[in-house]
C-alpha cells in the first residue's frame, strides 16, 4: 500500500489566536492577577445571558443545576480567558506596572 497517495485529513481549525512574543519578561504574578481579573469581568458580562435559562424537566440538575449555575459561568470566563479573552488582561497589566512604578 503506498501511504503517499492517502488523501491527508484537513488540520484542525483552532480558536485561540498566536500567542504574541513579549518584548520583555513579563511579571507572572501582575500577570497571574490581570487574567484573573479579565476571567471575572467576562464571568459577570456572561451572567445576565443565563439568568433566563429554565430547567429542563426531563434532564433537568435540580436544586444542584441552580447552586453550581455560578462556577460553571465562571470557568467559562476562564476558559475564553485562556483562548486569547477579550484583550482585558493585557490592558489591567500595564497599568499594574505603572502603578508599581509610580513614585510614592
Amino acid at each position: 500500500m503506498n501511504l503517499a497517495a492517502l488523501p491527508v485529513p484537513p488540520q484542525p481549525f483552532t480558536h485561540a489566536p498566536a500567542p504574541k512574543p513579549a518584548a520583555e519578561p513579563r511579571d507572572m504574578r501582575a500577570w497571574e492577577t490581570a487574567r484573573d481579573f479579565e476571567a471575572q469581568f467576562v464571568s459577570v458580562l456572561l451572567q445576565p445571558m443565563f439568568e433566563g435559562t429554565g430547567q429542563d424537566d426531563a434532564f433537568g440538575g435540580g436544586p444542584g443545576e441552580n447552586m453550581f449555575r455560578s462556577l460553571l459561568v465562571e470557568q467559562y470566563g476562564r476558559e475564553m480567558v485562556k483562548s486569547g479573552g477579550i484583550g482585558l488582561a493585557d490592558v489591567v497589566y500595564r497599568e499594574m506596572l505603572k502603578m508599581q512604578e509610580a513614585p510614592k
